[in-house]
């Protein structure tokens, strides 16, 4: 994810860094959350564009991207076919990920326009968040039996339900993991499976290894073991 870090915004950063961990870099998240508005300048189209020619040149395939938020109007009403012609003129597919509503209280706010759902939209790539899931309320699995063959990157993580985006240890909320993973599997699913969860509340590094271990073991465990 190129964030508020700028290790995370340095190509040759991000190469020296996929080269000695020996870990490929198999997408580029754009930055286009609420705290990364000013990463890479404001223009929201110019940040895609910087974003495709990092995934190049680290030999990701695929850029992860939001959905745009209400106040960013203009960018909004072509981002559909602008993501169209991106993939066209790039060749790098483009996943637009599920998002959700904002909750506060007994309240909610739609901010993403044309809306927090992929599979309501005609994109030629998606991207399924299971913590966005989570707080969007909603069924994964459904989500990405309407994708098909359209989803072609997976943020595996959990969580309950709650308004916050939680990012949990697969296993550790309420969201059918395992019967995505099991779906996937059964589909043969050739997309990118990455483990994205929160180890902040970890009390040392060894409690943040254990939690990235066990995350790897379910997601090996149950992406290979699909039922008949």
């Amino acid at each position: 994810m190129v964030g508020i870090d700028p290790i995370s915004q340095e190509i040759d950063a991000v190469r020296h860094l996929s080269e000695y961990h020996e870990m490929p870099v198999a997408a580029v998240h754009a930055p286009c959350l609420l705290i990364t508005q000013r990463v890479w300048g404001t223009e929201p189209w110019g940040k895609l564009e910087r974003s495709a020619d990092m995934a190049r040149a680290v030999g990701a395939d695929v850029v992860v991207v939001h959905p745009p938020f209400r106040w960013q109007r203009d960018y909004a009403r072509t981002f559909v076919e602008g993501i169209k012609a991106l993939e066209e003129r790039t060749g790098i597919a483009f996943a637009v990920e599920n998002m959700y509503p904002w909750r506060a209280s007994r309240r909610q706010m739609e901010v993403y326009l044309p809306g927090w759902d992929p599979s309501e939209q005609d994109y030629a790539n998606a991207t399924i968040d299971l913590s966005h899931s989570a707080t969007a309320r909603c069924d994964p699995v459904a989500m990405a039996k309407r994708l098909g063959d359209r989803l072609r990157h997976i943020h595996l993580t959990d969580g309950t339900g709650s308004a916050k985006d939680e990012h949990l240890v697969p296993g550790r909320g309420s969201q059918p993991v395992a019967e995505l993973l099991e779906h996937l599997a059964r589909v043969g699913f050739g997309g990118h499976i990455v483990v994205e969860i929160n180890t902040r509340k970890a009390g040392n590094r060894d409690a943040r290894e254990l939690d990235l271990v066990e995350s790897l073991a379910f997601t090996r465990l149950n992406f290979a073991t699909a039922p008949e």
